[in-house]
């Protein structure tokens, strides 16, 4: 087994195509499946599952890959510090839904980093891909909540998909709505309240599922519902069509300006928001990293940790 051969695994798991991988190492797509085939004849697993659409990390490549992270790491240390190289590219890849501090800890990750060179990922998007880059390992980490409603749904998910969760805070329904919206200055609002205003929410795509949805409550008629698909549009509807939409009561005024507040929303319901992982990965030290920033932001809002 060549510490080679390990680098070319962990860069087709980022880039999820053999064809991929090797623009992106310069080589040619025969020599890497090769490499690939070769690494899986000597250790005696099969790294990844093949089919006409592509290929997949199999139980063992997932388990595999962690341990793989660990020796290229501890092997990029050793040369830095006895043969005076520069650090490697720190390679970290996230995936939440569409929460500021998912943000925040990323972007606080970055800064703390200190690395000359890097390739981050942030992906902000819907729930069923957030379950589907972690359990295929193409993001490390994925963001994401639980309530009442949707959790025996999402636990069995987790289980067939072998993924863990791993629980950040719980939090109380709130709503965003524009400073100018006539419910801001309301120490809360209710359902009823909101009757006349749009109510905004991520689109899910093909799998919009009351269950994947991003907002709680999401089962409610509304007579006026506009669906998004990125924080951006969804803020300027919010200010535009003074409109609003369910979430933490999280909301960052360095990065969506200050033209948003948070209400209480009184309501018989709780978000647990929380990560999750790959049951067999282990996690990289830019993720842990990740972890610990999310950690830290959550205290910040006031939050504490579970």
């Amino acid at each position: 087994m060549k510490l080679q051969q390990l680098k070319y695994f962990i860069e087709v798991v980022s880039c999820g195509s053999i064809n991929e991988a090797a623009k992106r190492l310069f080589v040619s797509q025969p020599s890497l499946s090769s490499a690939m085939k070769e690494l899986e004849k000597e250790i005696g697993l099969e790294l990844f599952t093949r089919t006409p659409k592509g290929i997949a990390l199999s139980s063992d490549g997932a388990e595999f890959l962690g341990y793989a992270r660990q020796v290229v790491e501890q092997a990029s240390l050793l040369e830095q510090r006895y043969l005076n190289k520069k650090p490697s590219r720190q390679l970290c890849s996230i995936s939440t839904q569409h929460y500021a501090f998912a943000v925040n800890a990323f972007v606080n990750l970055i800064r703390r980093s200190g690395a000359d060179e890097y390739e981050f990922t942030l992906r902000e998007t819907r729930t069923h891909e957030i379950l589907e880059d972690v359990k295929n390992l193409r993001s490390e980490i994925g963001v994401l909540y639980m309530n009442p409603f949707n959790r025996k749904v999402i636990e069995k998910l987790l289980r067939e998909q072998h993924l863990d969760f791993h629980p950040l805070f719980t939090a109380r329904p709130h709503i965003f709505i524009s400073t100018a919206n006539p419910l801001a200055e309301k120490a809360s609002v209710t359902l009823e309240d909101l009757e006349d205003y749009p109510y905004l929410s991520f689109e899910q795509g093909e799998y919009n599922s009351f269950f994947y949805s991003e907002e709680i409550l999401s089962t409610v008629y509304r007579k006026k519902s506009i669906h998004v698909s990125d924080r951006a549009t969804l803020f300027n509807l919010l200010i535009g069509l003074n409109g609003y939409t369910i979430s933490t009561g999280i909301v960052s005024a360095d990065l969506n300006g200050d033209q948003i507040v948070s209400v209480p929303l009184v309501a018989d319901d709780e978000m647990e928001v929380g990560w999750i992982a790959h049951h067999q990965a282990r996690l990289s030290r830019q993720a842990a990293l990740y972890v610990e920033e999310l950690k830290a932001v959550i205290r910040e809002y006031g939050f504490a940790p579970l």
